[in-house]
């Protein structure tokens, strides 16, 4: 197995049962700290058919497959793209990292048009959603003892602190982490074992650590530069791309 993003991506993508409109990689490859037995997180976006929408038998707003091919364990999970656009004007962190995943398997000119939109739908209060996030995986790594909760706590909230600061989406761990000595040690351990434990010393370091990034986070949002609101135009130009790709 491997650390690499598997030829297939795009396949498993396309398998899904409506048409897929963009899919990109998320979880552990996304974050910088994929293990040679990562599972395989697919994002995607798919179009109902317009009857699917307006009918009295609509269609299935989310898609969801598991399964396991070539060793690797896959977990897809698409939104349709009525849905990913509600979702992406609400402060929800998960889909506006799935559009903007370098990581991209298949891609049209509607996903396009959503990237391009992206920068005027970010506001101060995706703040929330990382400080929500961070603060449920602290409680499990600190239940569990595991590596892997500690170093999503870590990246959500180092991703969170970067958007508040620059506008910019930013999920590598690996670039993010580099005010932290112990972080690339933490990462090669993740490598090693998906569901490893964490390294000596490290409870001791997130102790100080995560409690200092939390605070940062609320200072950044704070005073962060991002607007209170979603621009107003780039909410009209997503209502035209919603309604112009399912009428198509």
């Amino acid at each position: 197995m491997t650390t690499e993003v598997p030829h297939w991506a795009a396949e498993q993508a396309r398998a899904l049962p409506r048409p897929v409109l963009f899919a990109t990689v998320s979880g552990a490859h996304l974050y910088g700290f994929a293990s040679i037995d990562s599972d395989l997180d697919l994002r995607a976006m798919h179009l109902l058919r317009a009857d699917e929408v307006v009918g009295l038998h609509t269609g299935p707003s989310t898609l969801q497959h598991t399964g396991v091919r070539d060793g690797v364990e896959l977990d897809v999970v698409s939104h349709d793209l009525l849905k990913f656009a509600r979702l992406l004007n609400s402060r929800n962190g998960y889909v506006l990292e799935q559009l903007l995943s370098p990581l991209v398997v298949v891609t049209t000119e509607v996903h396009a048009e959503l990237m391009a939109l992206a920068d005027g739908l970010i506001t101060r209060n995706h703040a929330h959603h990382y400080l929500g996030f961070a603060a449920g995986q602290e409680r499990q790594y600190v239940r569990t003892g595991q590596l892997k909760p500690a170093l999503y706590t870590l990246r959500v909230l180092l991703t969170g602190i970067h958007l508040m600061r620059s506008g910019r989406l930013e999920t590598n761990l690996g670039v993010l982490g580099s005010g932290l000595a112990y972080v690339p040690e933490l990462i090669a351990a993740k490598r090693e074992a998906e569901h490893g434990p964490l390294p000596a010393g490290a409870a001791e370091r997130l102790a100080a650590d995560v409690p200092r990034l939390r605070a940062e986070l609320e200072a950044a949002r704070d005073v962060s530069a991002l607007p209170e609101h979603a621009d107003p135009a780039a909410l009209a130009a997503l209502h035209d791309l919603v309604v112009r790709t399912r009428l198509r």
